[in-house]
């Protein structure tokens, strides 16, 4: 920390696990910083990983989430929870609005994440019961292996839809692709790419959710249906409203671009994790993290020595 009239090193806005890892490399680089977090990090959702390395039995979001505080705090980094509303460079400094106060760095790492696109029918108490339980997922990079062989229906269509129900069928041969509204926006050529695979096309409207013994059922446009498994294929919102307060370079969809780095078109601004264009995974995020906390670190190191 630094007193109120000297900019941080580095303010990281996000305490998902790349605000987190970033804030552990920074704090042990003995650099002043401060970690913002409004208290929605989309890691918080997993019931359990099985893929993030170094757990053979898997991990809890929430849990993994309290472990990476508490390696954080070990060297200094406490997470405030402070919404950010407003981001901007005046000369060679940042500016950071909060709901409670304004702060100024002279670096900033942006790890604001995505949140998922629910089906509008799905009801909160339904949607959060279902996830606990595996039977409504989210990401089958992450655990596409759990639903092996198993009824799994994946909502969605077009391109995006289609898409992820032939990756799925790399695990399950029982797969039924339902729209969410009404009719398919499927072309011929995705209708016979899945037929190829098996996979069934049902229209919609999805409606009536509910959790029945170890299932999730719910009304397409003909008939009431029972999943094991449903995967939202509805994309994503990014949170990179920030960046594009700033002015830095994104995708069309909003993904932030950066460098090799990265950092983004804004000098001295960095992004990492699921607002960066790329793989949205646990493993990409710390490692994206690792490498612009680095570079931070030496860009820092250019204006002003660190010495202890």
């Amino acid at each position: 920390m630094t007193d109120e009239n000297t900019p941080d090193d580095c303010i990281i806005i996000g305490a998902g696990p790349a605000g987190l890892t970033a804030a552990i490399y920074l704090a042990r680089y003995h650099l002043s910083i401060r970690l913002f977090d409004s208290g929605t990090s989309r890691a918080a959702w997993i019931p359990c990983t099985h893929n993030h390395a170094g757990y053979p039995d898997g991990i809890e979001g929430k849990e993994l989430l309290r472990r990476m505080r508490e390696q954080a705090r070990k060297y200094g980094a406490v997470r405030e929870e402070k919404l950010v509303n407003h981001l901007a460079k005046i000369d060679d400094h940042f500016v950071i609005g909060t709901d409670s106060g304004t702060y100024t760095a002279r670096s900033v790492l942006l790890a604001t994440g995505v949140v998922n696109r629910r089906p509008a029918a799905l009801p909160d108490d339904v949607h959060d019961e279902a996830l606990a339980r595996g039977l409504l997922r989210y990401c089958p990079v992450c655990d596409g292996y759990e639903v092996t062989d198993k009824r799994v229906a994946v909502i969605g269509s077009g391109g995006h839809g289609s898409a992820e129900a032939m990756f799925l069928r790399g695990f399950t041969r029982d797969l039924t692709l339902v729209c969410p509204k009404g009719e398919h926006d499927l072309d011929d050529g995705q209708r016979q790419t899945l037929r190829e695979a098996g996979i069934v096309v049902e229209d919609g409207p999805c409606g009536g959710f509910a959790i029945e013994g170890d299932t999730l059922v719910f009304d397409t446009g003909t008939r009431r249906m029972a999943f094991d498994s449903v995967y939202p294929a509805l994309g994503s919102h990014v949170r990179s409203e920030l960046i594009e307060l700033i002015g830095a370079d994104t995708t069309d969809d909003g993904c932030v671009l950066t460098d090799d780095h990265y950092e983004t078109s804004v000098s001295g601004l960095f992004a990492a994790g699921d607002v960066v264009k790329g793989l949205d995974q646990i493993s990409n995020a710390m490692g994206q993290a690792g490498v612009a906390a680095t570079t931070i670190r030496n860009h820092l190191a250019r204006g002003k020595p660190i010495w202890r």
